[in-house]
């Protein structure tokens, strides 16, 4: 019998992690109206609070990206999860809004950063030379399997104790996986005497950045970054990517639905209904990155999420149960499916070597987007008492994210791995 090979269980173990991380920064939307009454806190506060943590994970990726370089993979995971288990802890006692700010804006957004922008590329870049697209694609929809799980959970949870109870759920899964984590992770294939999956023979790698500071790391790859359009052209589709996906329907979804007349635990319910099909269509658009232009693969993406977005004010406005049935399918589809392809064009581009970081700087791009959309939408809903025009503007950014990628100069697929 053909024994599994370990690369796959050091997937195994990130997904799971990054599950966790997921379903804390997600759970932000459940989170709101229960912090709004038993605070008396304004609702742009606490956006502000959600928007600096998507700010902050976002912009911490770069430096994620070459500490992994330089600590190794065990011991940044280990880190992120500890952090992300003191920020929760630290949310059970919070009383004044700046608490908040810090504790969710700072600690947690810091905590998720690792998980949620770089490991996924680092680990399939590392770990995987066949299949790469895949695991970039299988790591990607972690994230939406977290809302699936869990979200209705946390909704049901809150409805019937408090979010205190949510909050603790969370706090468990969080030590659960630093055990995990301790346990099965490993730095790197040659650690244990293999390669990664798919290699034959081993392959002399660059070392030179083992030795460097993170900071100087960072801030090399987005100098040589900058030179090229293509850069600005993905940068700026994944703000507009940010910008609609976590930022406005992570944050603000729920609340959208719950102004509408619709119950939390059934707003909560379609969201992770969403991550049903999030995990297919990103897994999905991982093996399809692997095989077709991946330039055509963003415009549409960006396309059909941007019609979907149109979609969902006109469905809640009719009060039809079937129509946002079919935005949540629709939407859900194509919510990170555009992850696997943005980090292939990123590889053929700037290499393996040094694509990690760059793409490090890409997400940030993304999270810059994903706080915009998150505090906007709190201002929008302040001044107009609805969400309606938030969800309108993102529709019509997704179709110019559209024409940024369709521009992005073709590269040979050959070409990240002569770098």
């Amino acid at each position: 019998m053909k024994r599994i090979h370990y690369s796959w269980f050091i997937l195994v173990v990130t997904f799971f992690s990054i599950i966790v991380a997921g379903i804390t920064m997600s759970s932000s939307g459940v989170f709101i109206d229960s912090f709004e009454k038993e605070f008396n806190w304004d609702r742009s506060l606490i956006a502000l609070a959600f928007a600096v943590s998507l700010f902050l994970y976002g912009f911490s990726g770069p430096f994620m990206a070459a500490l992994l370089e330089i600590a190794g993979l065990k011991k940044m995971m280990l880190g992120a999860m500890a952090t992300l288990f003191v920020g929760m802890l630290l949310t059970l006692f919070m009383t004044q809004s700046w608490q908040l700010i810090i504790i969710w804006g700072g600690i947690i957004g810091l905590g998720a950063s690792l998980f949620l922008t770089v490991l996924s590329p680092y680990v399939a870049n590392h770990w995987f030379v066949k299949s790469r697209g895949l695991a970039v694609g299988i790591l990607t929809a972690s994230t939406a399997t977290g809302q699936l799980i869990l979200l209705p959970i946390l909704a049901i949870i809150i409805e019937h104790y408090s979010w205190r109870w949510a909050i603790g759920l969370i706090l468990i899964l969080s030590m659960v996986m630093f055990i995990t984590i301790s346990i099965f992770i490993k730095n790197k294939p040659q650690d244990i005497g293999i390669l990664p999956y798919g290699m034959e023979e081993e392959v002399e790698t660059q070392k030179e950045n083992h030795k460097k500071n993170p900071i100087i790391i960072a801030f090399n790859g987005l100098f040589e970054a900058i030179k090229k359009k293509e850069f600005w052209l993905l940068a700026g589709s994944f703000f507009i990517c940010g910008l609609s996906t976590s930022g406005l329907v992570g944050t603000h979804f729920v609340s959208y639905c719950i102004s509408f007349g619709v119950p939390l635990v059934t707003a909560a319910s379609f969201l992770s209904f969403m991550g049903v099909f999030n995990l297919v269509g990103t897994t999905l658009s991982g093996w399809l990155s692997d095989r077709f232009d991946n330039r055509w693969l963003l415009f549409w993406y960006y396309l059909l999420r941007g019609m979907s977005l149109l979609l969902l004010p006109y469905a809640l406005m009719q009060g039809s149960f079937t129509l946002l049935t079919i935005f949540t399918i629709f939407y859900g589809l194509d919510w990170i499916a555009t992850v696997p392809p943005t980090i292939t064009i990123s590889r053929q581009i700037f290499g393996t070597n040094k694509s990690g970081i760059i793409y490090g700087w890409i997400f940030a791009s993304h999270q810059a987007g994903a706080a915009v959309a998150a505090y906007g939408g709190g201002l929008i809903y302040k001044f107009f008492d609805s969400y309606t025009w938030a969800f309108f503007l993102a529709g019509m950014f997704c179709a110019l994210a559209s024409l940024f990628v369709i521009i992005v100069k073709k590269q040979p697929p050959h070409q990240a791995n002569t770098r």
